[in-house]
């Protein structure tokens, strides 16, 4: 008797093999490594796309294509989820992952680019045969042609609740974000329903890429002579590459005589090199050094002006990134695997202290979209002690009359004023100094004296900052 288990049924059609679209493929690929092993995509999606490329499967068009779906579903994640759990029978949650990063990413080629509704639907039923099976592959048709009934516009009508019922949830569902998110990006903003939306919107977007030049390794203009090059907006050392900008394909950036690093995140290693101290400026110190931009921007100013930046991170790897971002420095300076809040050096050390401490990351949204989704409101009190414990470590460190500036890539009040309170409160000997000033020429900065920076006002990720004079 025959096999005939692994024939496919007789439908009066020829059976065909599905056809796999790479660009597809990979965007498949890049979601479920971001789903099953939390990985970030923008560490996923380079070595995907060089190896498509030396495959010779991909060419510009296409890893252009591949990198949109894959940041643009990310980024649109909650509005999607909204749309297919009206379009589906069961809870989300039923729904396997794969099947629904399949969904995810015809739904976002429906809703969010300009692909013909036919061709994103047979695209996706396609890549749902090719990784799912013909039957699953059937649901995703069904799904997708009740998707494709409406635009963007008609369904967040359809699946938001009014604005004037529930501010917060209308907002989660209309701009991507979860709900926790938007209430803690409105309390630290402040202000209306305008500056959220904006806010939000500018989470949304695609960031450009800016670069640092070095001090005494690079020039802005030496990269302003580079294709698609563009002054800072707020930085001295800031160039933006307009969108298409390889930096790797840089001279300076490939020899580290400039990087890769965000204009809010250049500003808070200026304000800190800039602030007045009492005394001698001769050893600065770093204290959360991965992975490395901020050490290398202060370690670059401290040559020039005959001062040694000690660079500290904790985690062995990261301190390998800080010591290659620091490699070639003009002047001298030391990288060390330490601790920050148990540090091997002696109290009262340093005349300028770096605290860059480890947060939620809600600042940068716009560059792994996936955190939005992954982080919890439980993970502020796991940062909690840990950011006053660097806190304190700081002032402990730097000398009386030198400067601590304190910093966090998340605006969220619970990682930025209220740890620099508390910690002021119990250890005295401690004053702030307003920062506005070491911040030439950028708008918007608030009642000080810290400093939130916004994506949707300076356009740089969301970047805390409070100078602190020890004093006693």
């Amino acid at each position: 008797m025959s096999d005939t288990s692994r024939r496919p049924r007789r439908t009066g059609k020829p059976y065909r093999r599905p056809k796999k679209d790479p660009v597809r493929m990979l965007a498949f690929d890049a979601l479920r490594a971001v789903d099953e092993r939390d990985a970030y995509a923008n560490l996923v999606l380079p070595p995907l796309l060089r190896k498509a490329r030396e495959k010779g499967d991909f060419d510009g068009r296409d890893a252009a294509l591949a990198t949109e779906l894959v940041y643009g579903t990310l980024r649109w994640q909650g509005t999607y989820d909204a749309v297919i759990a009206a379009c589906v029978d069961r809870p989300l949650r039923e729904v396997d992952p794969p099947v629904l990063d399949v969904l995810s990413l015809g739904a976002h080629q429906l809703l969010g680019t300009r692909i013909p509704t036919h061709a994103a639907v047979s695209a996706s039923v396609e890549l749902a045969r090719v990784v799912l099976g013909d039957g699953r592959a059937k649901f995703v048709n069904a799904v997708l042609r009740k998707v494709a009934q409406d635009d963007l516009d008609g369904w967040i009508q359809r699946v938001a609740p009014p604005y004037d019922e529930d501010p917060e949830d209308h907002l989660a569902v209309v701009h991507s974000h979860p709900r926790w998110v938007v209430s803690a990006l409105w309390d630290s903003l402040g202000g209306g329903r305008a500056g959220i939306e904006r806010l939000l919107a500018a989470d949304n977007e695609r960031p450009e890429v800016t670069l640092v030049a070095r001090p005494g390794r690079a020039t802005t203009e030496e990269l302003l002579g580079e294709e698609a090059a563009v002054a800072g907006r707020w930085s001295p050392y800031a160039v933006r590459l307009a969108e298409g900008g390889e930096p790797g394909a840089i001279e300076a950036v490939r020899d580290g005589r400039a990087g890769v690093q965000d204009e809010g995140s250049q500003l808070v290693a200026l304000a800190l090199a800039n602030a007045p101290v009492d005394g001698p400026d001769e050893r600065w110190l770093d204290g959360c050094a991965g992975p490395g931009g901020k050490a290398a921007l202060l370690g670059a100013i401290a040559a020039e002006r005959g001062a040694v930046l000690l660079a500290s991170e904790k985690q062995p790897h990261r301190a390998g990134l800080v010591a290659r971002a620091l490699a070639g420095n003009p002047g001298p300076y030391q990288v060390i695997a330490a601790d920050g809040t148990r540090p091997p050096w002696r109290g009262g050390s340093f005349d300028r202290v770096l605290m860059d401490v480890p947060c939620t990351g809600l600042g940068a949204l716009r560059r792994r979209p996936e955190a939005r989704w992954r982080r919890r409101p439980e993970d502020l009190e796991g940062f909690a002690p840990l950011q006053r414990a660097l806190l304190r470590s700081a002032l402990d460190s730097v000398r009386v009359g030198g400067v601590v500036g304190y910093a966090t890539c998340s605006p969220h009040l619970a990682e930025t004023r209220a740890v620099v309170d508390d910690v002021l409160k119990e250890r005295g000997g401690a004053e702030l100094i307003d920062a506005r000033p070491l911040l030439p020429g950028v708008p918007e900065l608030g009642e000080g004296p810290d400093v939130q920076l916004w994506p949707h006002l300076h356009g740089t990720d969301a970047m805390y900052l409070a100078l602190l004079r020890r004093v006693g």
